[in-house]
């Protein structure tokens, strides 16, 4: 099976050594996206339900320029700083947003604060 990393310029990178997407055959793997702006690549915000909706619009656009989308998506992990969500209401009116028909599988861990005020983070496995 042929694997090859995947970069959009349309949504921010996550680091110099981490991809934003490895593909391998008819899978896309997305890395942990946060809240950057795709434009400017800062972080935005400091409220939690604005860094889940940033976080999920760059998943969202990660996806379908490597020619997928998030009605593909069969498994995806969030991980959300302990505290922020404790009833996942938000996270939840986020979640059904960006999957208004097909829930995919989720785990939700909950996390030690991550470095520079990142409240939240998503990966997913989708189908291309």
């Amino acid at each position: 099976m042929e694997t090859k990393v995947f970069y959009t310029p349309n949504a921010p990178r996550p680091n110099a050594i981490v991809p934003q997407a490895v593909i391998a055959g008819n899978l896309i793997f997305v890395s942990g996206t946060v809240r950057s702006d795709p434009s400017t690549g800062k972080l935005i915000s400091d409220q939690y339900e604005e860094q889940v909706i940033q976080a999920f619009k760059n998943v969202k656009t990660i996806l379908e320029d490597a020619g997928s989308s998030m009605d593909k998506v069969v498994k995806i992990t969030v991980f959300m700083v302990a505290g922020q969500d404790p009833d996942f209401s938000i996270t939840n009116k986020a979640y059904s947003s960006f999957f208004p028909v097909l829930t995919p599988a989720r785990s939700a861990p909950q996390v030690m604060p991550f470095p520079g005020g990142i409240l939240f983070s998503v990966e997913c496995i989708a189908v291309i």
